[in-house]
């Protein structure tokens, strides 16, 4: 059973697809965020970065927290969507760090200038768009040769991604400006792991955007 730290963010539901795509046991926790639920010190003591997601693996009792390494430690736990020949291992680590240090954060500062904050900073706006923009068209490039971002398999990379690309209304990117980007992200919305844990744990009333 995993004890699972989270609120309805990209960054959560990365965790909350991995657990429904792996068919593990698991047990919700509702941090929510917008009411500074990620200060509490109990989840401190699981979390001391303050951020969701996290889990409590209670096989072992340990716990982690940081989205791409809770992917890890879940794909390794259970040998699924990892691959582990040498090229495909690390295929999979170049793009999931490729999201974590790319798409994650510049993406992220997207929504907060130009959804929440639209108006305070029209350079920031502009950057961040221009940034978000210049992601998809690498992304889009890779989908052109190959059908997930690791090569041929689905991976934790496209787990790690996916979430954060179903925000594209809220970056204001015009997605079908990049039709492999299209491609996988229905085939990947059509997964029904991922329709389920894009609702946890907070259930979603207009469902995934749909390009």
């Amino acid at each position: 059973m995993i004890d699972f730290y989270t609120w309805s963010t990209p960054n959560g539901r990365k965790v909350s697809i991995m657990l429904e795509e792996c068919g593990l046991e698991y047990k919700t926790h509702t941090i929510n965020i917008s009411q500074d639920e990620q200060f509490a010190p109990d989840f401190l003591e699981i979390a001391p970065n303050n951020r969701i997601p996290a889990i409590v693996d209670n096989d072992n009792g340990f716990s982690l927290f940081e989205s791409g390494a809770i992917l890890m430690y879940l794909a390794d736990k259970t040998g699924k969507f990892w691959p582990q020949e040498h090229d495909a291992k690390w295929r999979t680590v170049e793009w999931l760090m490729w999201q974590m240090g790319g798409v994650g954060p510049m993406i992220g500062q997207a929504h907060h200038f130009i959804k929440n904050n639209k108006g305070v900073s029209e350079y920031a706006e502009r950057r961040y768009l221009e940034e978000a923009n210049r992601l998809y068209t690498v992304l889009d490039q890779r989908l052109e040769v190959n059908e997930y971002m690791s090569g041929g398999e689905y991976t934790i990379a496209d787990i790690a991604t996916w979430p954060w690309i179903s925000r594209f209304e809220w970056h204001t990117v015009d997605i079908n400006e990049y039709p492999n980007v299209v491609r996988w992200y229905k085939a990947i919305a059509a997964r029904p792991a991922v329709e389920k844990g894009y609702h946890i744990p907070v259930h979603q009333p207009d469902g995934i955007p749909q390009p």
